[in-house]
């Protein structure tokens, strides 16, 4: 396997996952890639390597360049197992110095007691034969130990996970693929795992914004060399909670009442001119909901009543989402139910705990909706709709 070369001496060494279709619970059509990058000169260094069942593509690529032997040092971005797994192996090959910022040294003694780690403190420099190594620190994006390294001379900063995208393709750059996957899979990819930590985002854009950067070498998908500009707008964009006239009707139904009532909900709103995505669940994932949600105004949640409480679907997407924390925005809930209620109070409950903001009493129907609740269904959809429009 052959490493693909980035700058004159900065390559490309990671390792493409065709097959993997779950990440830590978010699906993964796609694949993904984990990035590793080699930088040879003075002192030959690899920064982050890959999931351990990866290794020998790692090591290809790099015997594709130099002899693995000759690495001189290993740089530690970030902890996460799979761009850590394989830092034992490697420095027992090199017999290479690992280099960490102090939360890194302390999450890799917990993960590799044996392993030798160094640390390096913000803003510090290491001179490489004519190249700098400056290590930024930039907790909580996405754990406590992460860090971003750049190379000022390259204009190239190493984005740890950052920017990526769960997406394997042999295309190393974006602007080798196709646009609107790029872009999508990168909205799902901070939906489903940048999204609570908005404001750490924005205090790492500001920190970047300091830097002459022209390449993102992200750890997950492709490196960022044209589309730069797009790819930080939509960041602080995201970061920002900035919203379009749009609303995510999301739902899931036992004997099709509720997805009448969400059908019928949808229309209301879209009669209005205000975007609408309908997604039931069950039939698409929670992964695509919350992508969808990112740049939503208001996000309607229909449940029918199982048990005295909501189905077990949306329970699962609600909690989901309230981990991730979207903020500033609308919620509202609907549901059918039989002889006993329950499903809408305890979405409800989830929606303000998230930190949604609830303004229409919850729309309940018994059984199956006749003509008079499905114009209540509509009614409730218009008023949705100019809610949206007045919260520009």
């Amino acid at each position: 396997m052959e490493a693909i070369r980035v700058t004159d001496n900065v390559y490309w060494v990671g390792a493409i996952d065709w097959n993997v279709r779950n990440f830590h619970g978010y699906t993964t059509p796609r694949g993904s890639t984990y990035n590793a990058y080699l930088m040879t000169g003075e002192k030959n260094i690899l920064i982050d390597t890959v999931k351990r069942p990866f290794l020998d593509q790692l090591i290809s690529r790099i015997s594709s360049v130099m002899d693995v032997k000759d690495i001189d040092l290993i740089i530690s971005n970030h902890t996460e197992m799979d761009h850590s797994s394989s830092l034992l192996e490697m420095q027992e090959l090199t017999g290479a110095k690992v280099l960490a910022s102090r939360k890194g040294k302390e999450a890799l003694a917990l993960h590799y007691p044996e392993l030798d780690v160094d640390t390096v403190e913000d803003g510090s420099e290491i001179q490489c034969g004519g190249k700098t190594l400056k290590f930024i620190n930039t907790p909580m994006l996405h754990w406590p130990d992460s860090m971003f390294t750049y190379i000022p001379e390259d204009k190239l900063l190493f984005s740890m996970d950052a920017f990526g995208q769960h997406y394997a393709t042999n295309a190393r750059f974006d602007d080798e693929v196709d646009q609107g996957i790029l872009f999508q899979e990168a909205a799902k990819y901070y939906a489903n795992i940048i999204f609570p930590l908005g404001s750490m985002v924005l205090k790492t854009l500001e920190k970047a914004s300091e830097l002459d950067i022209q390449i993102l070498a992200t750890s997950h998908g492709v490196i960022w060399r044209k589309n730069l500009p797009q790819i930080l707008k939509a960041y602080t964009d995201w970061a920002s909670g900035v919203t379009r006239e749009k609303a995510v009707v999301v739902y899931d139904s036992m004997w099709g009442s509720t997805a009448t009532m969400a059908m019928q909900i949808a229309d209301g709103i879209s009669s209005q001119g205000v975007d609408v995505e309908v997604l039931k669940l069950g039939e698409t994932d929670r992964s695509w909901v919350i992508k969808e949600i990112l740049d939503a105004r208001a996000v309607v949640v229909g449940t029918p009543t199982i048990n005295n409480t909501m189905f077990p679907t949306v329970a699962d997407m609600v909690f989901y989402m309230k981990g991730l924390r979207p903020k500033g925005r609308i919620g509202a809930v609907f549901g059918s139910h039989g002889w006993a209620g329950g499903g809408t109070k305890a979405v409800r409950e989830q929606l303000e705990a998230t930190g949604f903001e609830l303004p229409l009493e919850d729309l309940q129907i018994r059984y199956i909706p006749q003509e008079d609740e499905k114009e209540k269904c509509r009614e409730v959809g218009r008023k949705i709709a100019e809610l949206i429009k007045s919260s520009d």
